[in-house]
């Protein structure tokens, strides 16, 4: 299990509405290019959670949907 800090979030991206647009394969292509990205699972992408931990930005791959990131941000809050 991998565990971000909502503090260090910056964005998450819905990878089955966004990955369309030629700006979000761009930006997830130099991500991928400069060893940002972390897959943290194999099975099918859903979303991409954008951080900057300690000066240094990650981009995480995960099977989890936005909506149950978000959900578990607002149970926890």
């Amino acid at each position: 299990n991998t565990v971000v800090n909502i503090k260090d979030v910056i964005a998450i991206i819905d990878m089955d509405k966004t990955t369309t647009s030629k700006n979000t394969r761009d930006f997830l292509a130099y991500a991928q290019k400069h060893g940002m990205v972390i897959n943290v699972s194999e099975e099918l992408p859903k979303s991409a959670i954008v951080c900057n931990y300690k000066g240094e930005n990650r981009v995480y791959i995960s099977q989890i949907s936005p909506a149950t990131l978000q959900g578990r941000y607002t149970k926890d809050k």
